[in-house]
């Protein structure tokens, strides 16, 4: 469900991002050519120092509460994920999952 992948990728900006501050979280939409929905959450936070260890299931620096399933279930709902950050400037994630063709209504 691409609302669950969107409220994660803002959910992780929010408490990775920021731990100690609030900060920006841009939230970009486009769709593009074949009905490709593209949909990158970008932050200006803390960045992650070390993304394919990030991107692993249970791994989380948000503390026992947090489950480190955020990045596996933005992959499970959308066809692709891309994650590019830099510590110390930010992190942006960029989802895409192609649309299935919406049917026209009988008259």
């Amino acid at each position: 469900d691409i609302k669950t992948a969107v409220s994660e990728a803002v959910t992780n900006a929010i408490v990775h991002g920021y731990p100690d501050s609030i900060g920006k979280v841009v939230v970009k939409v486009r769709v593009c050519p074949e009905n490709t929905l593209e949909i990158t959450v970008r932050d200006y936070g803390r960045g992650i120092p070390d993304v394919d260890r990030a991107r692993q299931p249970m791994y989380t620096t948000g503390g026992a509460e947090r489950s480190g399933m955020g990045f596996t279930i933005m992959e499970s709902f959308m066809d692709r994920l891309s994650v590019r950050s830099v510590p110390g400037k930010g992190t942006a994630v960029v989802m895409k999952k192609r649309l299935a063709p919406r049917l026209k209504a009988a008259k």
